[in-house]
């Protein structure tokens, strides 16, 4: 056996290196008796494992030798350049990963085991059993959600419906795709559009599907949602109506990969009926990640619509159109042959020559195609064997590629076109869905930047700019145009920019509907770009360049815009505050843009001046330290350290005001606390006798913390008889009442945590005075938020709260806590947020701990990342 080439080893190398698994690797090599491979004839892909070509061969001594099949030709790899290659990670053949359906980050869950078909089908091979999914069972629940069938279905193989089925006949084509009962005409429209394109055909639906090689009755298909490719693995059971498919089929009895793919998507959503009523562009974007615009054909016809579709031809994007549906007839027909809310595909534009008597030039023509694939067509000028034909040239005709059959296809002049349809989709294609052949020939790329976000309740979903207060509050982004098109006279530049809400149709069955949705965009200078995010001043003065057309309840809202380069804000947004979602925000660009979250970094910063500019921490011996002490160890007793349960007997009677009323006080004898709250406590919102009150006032005295537990110079909570009567005042306590109000035992827990060192679940006198510190100055702050002294702040304001406190966090941890502490009412209690604040303190400095060197990085073994977390 000859060893490998230098270019065999590098590609074994570097699939090794990225932990990939080879996909086809066409390995061309000279003919010669020694089977070598030149370097520059090496071409591969890497991605999924592909079992018609990427199959392990062994020949001789099988631990010797592997063998990839290309063709007719077999190229020898020793097994020494082969390491284990594992078959978990898959890929695309543009290196997207591709989540399998229900993998942790696919952002579906699953009910069972994560469904990997390549062990599915060896599963099934070995056990000589047809695969059936439990997942998307062959039941009446995979067909409807809303109601029961009105007949009987039965599911049946495609080896119970043909006797000879194939995955493909003669390949594929826009005419394998014929609409069934359902009611999903726009999904149709998108199949057949995706079959003009073999990329990203394939994309969709491998190759590895068949009814021959390795049968197991077993498929799958890949769709794109919401940023990442989804593996979706269904069995062949199809449902039939005495014995025919009652859904989508093929022209071809015998052909199976459009009912097959149709069952994958509605597995996908949950059901077929699901998929009933939609837009092509939602399937298009399915099919190809890319961007898609809609546009009004009767009152918003943009003048340059014509060139934005040769625009989207040369940058090879799908097209679809509809006529506004029959209130009373469903599926009307027009007497120009057209359909009433039909989806139909656009499959071609161009500018074809035209030789009239009098006159030559150029006419716009267009070319549709109704999925129903029959003679239901357009019966106007330039349909099938029009008297208009006879004036385009020969060479011309055979360019169009015009046939006159009756396939469900035509053609129409631009200007009927706009006359007669009411809508156009345009589905803009990301930069990686043009192959480098299609780029060789004149294809252009769209430049595309993306984000993930959420709208969660009372943190990020601050509703349009009709709420002003919370506007603000919603997630920002910032887009930098870098140079204008490159044929534009004005100088500016083309962005589109798409807005979508994440897994709402497959929610259907429990009751979700689309929220309203929609964006603003505003210009900014780097000035106010030091604000992060910017706040509610600026968008009080300031007034959007652009924004949506309309808050509507689609999957996506999208508008193509002209801006001068420059730097620009994007707001998405609900139309009402607290809507709760997720979504995927995009922009394509034709030139260059750069895009970036416009959202505060994780860190310290300084107190808010209202709160305390300065906190002096005594260290020298003086009477107040002195005094403070010997509380100190009046409370924690013999072993001079306070543990929880007295922590939280300290907090619950101190804090009687900020809590949830109870008829008793943990710990404390009822007499006394009633007395306390009659006469140590005012209306007036002082806040913090009792107590704890009386240890701060020592500690805190003639500093700004003092107001807000209530001391001033001439108070009570530097007086030495209370000391001497706090013995009096404490009840010797056996059993905490765990069940009653009061803060938990996770605050009070996670507050030894927090300056807890020894991890000894006790907290000295040193560690005490330091808590005291924290919650003095968390306290003044809840209290200068909580203005309507409610105990209670509005989870929009905790951003803002924190920040005063000194803590800086960005969205997705303002999220994270809300939906945390947060109630359901979208406010915050004090005792949460106390724990907000002991939960961020204590993170950020085990994190700073070990980020010694300030790079914002830190290392962390798995036993110690698991001991720092799980006591803190």
């Amino acid at each position: 056996m000859t060893a490998p080439t230098t270019a065999v080893e590098s590609l074994v190398q570097r699939v090794v290196e990225r932990n990939l698994v080879f996909v086809s690797p066409q390995i061309f090599p000279d003919r010669g008796p020694d089977a070598s491979v030149r370097s520059s004839a090496v071409q591969y892909q890497y991605g999924m494992y592909d079992r018609s070509y990427g199959r392990y061969y062994c020949q001789e001594n099988p631990l010797d030798s592997v063998y990839y099949r290309n063709y007719n030709y077999q190229c020898p790899v020793h097994a020494r350049y082969l390491p284990q290659i594992p078959l978990k990670k898959y890929y695309t053949a543009d290196g997207e990963y591709i989540y399998r359906l229900g993998e942790r980050g696919s952002g579906f869950r699953s009910q069972t085991d994560v469904q990997d078909y390549y062990v599915l089908r060896n599963q099934c091979l070995e056990s000589g059993s047809l695969f059936e999914d439990p997942e998307f069972p062959a039941t009446s629940s995979s067909l409807m959600f809303s109601r029961r069938p009105d007949r009987h279905y039965e599911w049946l193989r495609p080896h119970e419906i043909s006797e000879a089925p194939e995955f493909f006949v003669e390949g594929f084509s826009r005419f394998d795709v014929q609409q069934g009962e359902l009611g999903d005409c726009w999904l149709l429209a998108a199949c057949a559009n995706l079959t003009q394109d073999q990329k990203m055909f394939l994309r969709v639906v491998p190759e590895d599907n068949s009814f021959e090689d390795e049968y197991a009755g077993i498929f799958h298909f890949r769709f794109w949602q919401y940023g990442r490719w989804v593996d979706v693995v269904i069995d062949d059971r199809l449902p039939t109506y005495r014995g025919e498919l009652i859904y989508m089929r093929s022209s071809e009895k015998n052909e199976f990969w459009s009912a097959l793919l149709e069952k994958a998507y509605a597995k996908l959503h949950g059901s077929y009926e699901a998929l009933k009523g939609g837009t092509t562009c939602e399937a298009m974007e399915d099919f190809t990640g890319g961007v898609t615009e809609m546009y009004d054909l009767k009152d918003q016809t943009p003048p340059n619509l014509f060139q934005i579709c040769e625009k989207g031809f040369q940058r090879n994007s799908m097209f679809a159109c509809s006529i506004e549906p029959d209130p009373n007839v469903t599926e009307a027909e027009t007497r120009e042959g057209l359909i009433r809310g039909h989806a139909y595909s656009i499959t071609k534009i161009q500018l074809a020559d035209i030789v009239t008597p009098t006159q030559s030039g150029k006419i716009p023509l267009i070319r549709l195609r109704n999925p129903w694939g029959n003679e239901a067509e357009w019966n106007g000028a330039w349909s099938d064997q029009s008297a208009e034909w006879r004036f385009i040239p020969d060479e011309q005709k055979e360019e169009l590629g015009l046939s006159f059959d009756n396939d469900g296809e035509f053609w129409m002049s631009y200007r009927d076109f706009c006359k007669y349809f009411d809508r156009i989709e345009i589905c803009n294609l990301s930069p990686d869905s043009l192959s480098e052949e299609q780029a060789n020939r004149g294809k252009l790329r769209w430049e595309m930047s993306t984000f993930e976000g959420e709208w969660a309740v009372g943190s990020t979903a601050g509703g349009c700019r009709n709420y002003l207060n919370t506007f603000w509050h919603n997630p920002q982004y910032v887009i930098h145009l870098e140079d204008p098109d490159e044929d534009d006279d004005e100088g500016k530049c083309t962005v589109i920019i798409a807005l979508m809400q994440k897994n709402r149709r497959s929610r259907r069955n429990m009751g979700v509907d689309c929220l309203t949705i929609g964006f603003a965009v505003y210009r900014v200078t780097e000035r106010d770009l030091a604000q992060k995010p910017l706040k509610m001043n600026f968008f009080k003065y300031n007034a959007s360049v652009a924004r949506s057309p309309s808050f509507i309840n689609l999957r996506e809202v999208s508008c193509r815009f002209k801006l001068p380069p420059g730097d620009y804000l994007i707001v998405p947004s609900t139309f009402e505050p607290n809507e709760e979602g997720e979504f995927l925000i995009r922009v394509f660009s034709e030139c260059k843009n750069s895009m970036e979250e416009n959202d505060d970094e994780v860190g310290v910063g300084d107190i808010d001046d209202r709160i305390a500019p300065d906190v002096p921490i005594p260290s020298q011996p003086s009477p107040q330290r002195q005094a403070m002490e010997r509380l100190f160890l009046e409370v924690a007793g013999a072993d001079g350290e306070v543990d929880w349960v007295e922590l939280k007997r300290i907090l619950d009677h101190s804090f009687r005001d900020d809590l949830p009323k109870s008829s008793s006080v943990n710990g404390l004898n009822k007499s006394y606390a009633n007395q306390q709250n009659a006469s140590n406590y005012d209306d007036g919102g002082g806040g913090g006798g009792g107590l704890l009150a009386q240890l701060c006032g020592l500690f805190c005295k003639d500093t700004p913390f003092a107001e807000a537990f209530g001391v001033n110079d001439g108070g009570a909570a530097g007086g030495g008889d209370q000391s001497a009567n706090l013995q009096n005042q404490i009840v010797p306590v056996q059993r905490v009442d765990q069940s009653g109000d009061g803060f938990s035992k996770d605050v009070c827990r996670s507050m030894v945590a927090m300056l807890d060192v020894d991890q000894s679940g006790k907290l000295g006198f040193e560690e005490f005075q330091t808590l005291l510190t924290d919650i003095s100055k968390w306290k003044a702050v809840f209290k200068l938020y909580d203005q309507d002294q409610t105990g209670r702040l509005s989870a929009f304001e905790l951003r803002e709260a924190l920040n005063s406190a000194g803590y800086h966090l960005n969205n997705r941890i303002l999220n994270g806590l809300v939906h945390r502490y947060g109630s359901r009412d979208g406010s915050i209690a004090f005792d949460d947020f106390i724990m907000c604040a002991v939960k961020i303190k204590t993170m950020i400095e085990i994190f700073r701990e070990r980020d010694t060197e300030g790079t914002n990085m830190a290392t962390f073994s798995m036993d110690e990342w698991v001991e720092k977390t799980l006591y803190s």
